[in-house]
């Protein structure tokens, strides 16, 4: 059987191979909706598949977009992974990711691998600094966008949140049920990096203990950011002689740990400790007893970077920064009526 061509496409649609090639790629310019109609058609009758390498070759650019994630295996990551995924399918593109596993060498390889490849276009949720992984995108000359983290190192387009703002936000919060303090659990590298998220919430959670005039010497603890390394130091945080009454955690992960950990230990939660959390991931709203935490609307977050990430048709230049607002998810673990 003869391999089927966009010029038999076109001949049936009644149309230009021109026309063909906008319908296949969604652009660059429009087709009117009956002429879509007529193309999709034909394209399903004759069983017309693209050759997606040659078009490549031509554009110099494949319909592929690349996502680096320091690791998919965390809750917060895996979801914004799938948002990207979602996002990027209803523009016609599909999504390779690789995990640097926090390491700078693992990024800057992704970094490296995924521009080599052409893809049309690249984003990066940075495992930290990323001077290296700042010079490889000068050295393509390429355009990243940034998620979830803007490192000081890279000046690209960043889609980020209001992290400080929400932390203070919950640390207040906690502090109107009437706890003395509240404490926080926060990343392992206390790096003073703007644009980290972790240090953005130790942060928020700082500006909230100290407008209230309270300290914050020796209430700040360190743990990973998963919930079995977080669950470990909870354990011992817990069954000291100075637990907090209230504890601020860094991501939700970490809060998972500390609330397996005071089951253990039969503290009551939220009776003789309150936990709150940071990211509003799936699984706060089932752990027992459910998690209150700070979210955000992921999907537009992932839209907006795959929007930058292939570029504005118009060659209009992006917004450097896009900060999304947070919401409080307030739930039982912090003392609030479970919500029905």
């Amino acid at each position: 059987m003869a391999k089927v061509t966009r010029d038999d496409v076109a001949r049936l649609a009644g149309t230009s191979t021109a026309v063909v090639s906008y319908v296949i790629n969604n652009g660059p310019r429009p087709v009117a909706a009956g002429t879509r109609e007529r193309v999709l058609a034909a394209i399903k009758e004759l069983g017309y598949r693209p050759d997606r390498v040659a078009q490549a070759m031509a554009s110099q650019r494949t319909d592929l977009i690349g996502l680096i994630v320091p690791d998919a295996r965390q809750p917060f990551f895996a979801e914004m992974a799938h948002a990207v995924e979602q996002a990027a399918a209803e523009r016609g593109k599909m999504v390779l990711v690789g995990n640097s596993d926090y390491l700078d060498e693992r990024e800057v390889h992704y970094l490296r691998a995924f521009l080599g490849m052409r893809v049309s276009g690249l984003i990066l949720i940075s495992q930290g600094p990323s001077e290296h992984a700042a010079a490889e995108i000068d050295a393509w000359d390429a355009r990243v966008v940034l998620l979830h983290r803007r490192p000081e190192a890279i000046d690209d387009v960043a889609v980020v949140l209001d992290d400080i703002g929400g932390a203070e936000r919950l640390t207040q919060h906690l502090l109107e049920h009437g706890h003395p303090y509240v404490a926080c659990l926060g990343g392992v590298d206390s790096t003073p990096e703007q644009g980290d998220p972790v240090t953005d919430h130790v942060n928020g959670w700082r500006r909230a203990m100290e407008l209230a005039g309270l300290p914050t010497e020796g209430r700040l603890f360190k743990a990973p950011y998963n919930r079995y390394d977080a669950y470990r130091i909870a354990l011992e945080l817990l069954a000291g002689p100075d637990r907090p009454p209230a504890l601020v955690c860094a991501t939700d992960d970490q809060a998972i740990g500390v609330l397996r950990a005071a089951r253990e230990l039969r503290i009551d939660v939220p009776g003789e400790l309150a936990v709150a959390g940071f990211d509003d991931v799936k699984e706060a709203a089932l752990t027992d007893p459910p998690l209150t935490t700070v979210g955000s609307d992921r999907e537009a977050m992932a839209r907006a970077a795959v929007d930058l990430a292939i570029g504005d048709a118009n060659g209009a230049p992006p917004d450097r920064l896009r900060q999304f607002p947070v919401t409080l998810r307030l739930r039982a673990s912090c003392g609030c009526p479970a919500p029905r």
